[in-house]
């Protein structure tokens, strides 16, 4: 862990879940995200974090389950920003914006994610994992006031790479 990330992790709050690859523990984090962000004050983002947490999570079960293994919620909040992680074991399998016009009534999930976030990303690893991040600004009036940590969500803990709004689109990958 680097000095930055240290310093990011010590002014966020951060919540983390492990959660049965099932649609069940999908809804599980989603429910229990808005219930965080709720005792954290933050209500003004929860309908799009739930959201969020729920395309992830639902993809997370869906196209990165591995029999008898779990995924992880991470959800970490500094600066002026909230970031939303999911991470599952088929690392091998990254998401993809699909066009709408050539997917049937699946597959608009990471549409929805791109639509909501500030921006959004992929990174693998470790082995076999992948994780899939997005990031929500938080509303001016509410933010985490934490000396240093502003911007550094997406500096510090393997932002790995980022698809800024539209890029993915373009490139078909994250």
């Amino acid at each position: 862990m680097n000095m930055e990330t240290s310093q990011l992790m010590a002014a966020a709050r951060h919540f983390t879940l492990q959660l049965s690859s099932t649609r069940r523990g999908a809804r599980l984090a989603r429910l229990l995200a808005v219930e965080q962000l709720r005792s954290w004050d933050l209500e003004a983002v929860t309908e799009p974090v739930a959201q969020i947490v729920a395309e992830l999570a639902n993809n997370a079960v869906t196209h990165g389950h591995v029999s008898g293994r779990d995924f992880r919620l991470r959800v970490i909040v500094t600066g002026a920003a909230v970031r939303i992680e999911v991470t599952d074991t088929q690392g091998d399998h990254m998401p993809l914006i699909e066009d709408p016009e050539e997917v049937g009534e699946t597959g608009r999930g990471m549409l929805i994610v791109e639509a909501l976030a500030l921006r959004w990303g992929a990174e693998r690893g470790p082995a076999p994992q992948k994780t899939v991040w997005a990031e929500l600004a938080l509303p001016v009036a509410n933010p985490v006031r934490a000396a240093g940590a502003r911007g550094a969500l997406s500096r510090g803990a393997g932002a790995g790479v980022a698809a800024p709004r539209g890029a993915a689109s373009r490139s078909g990958t994250t």
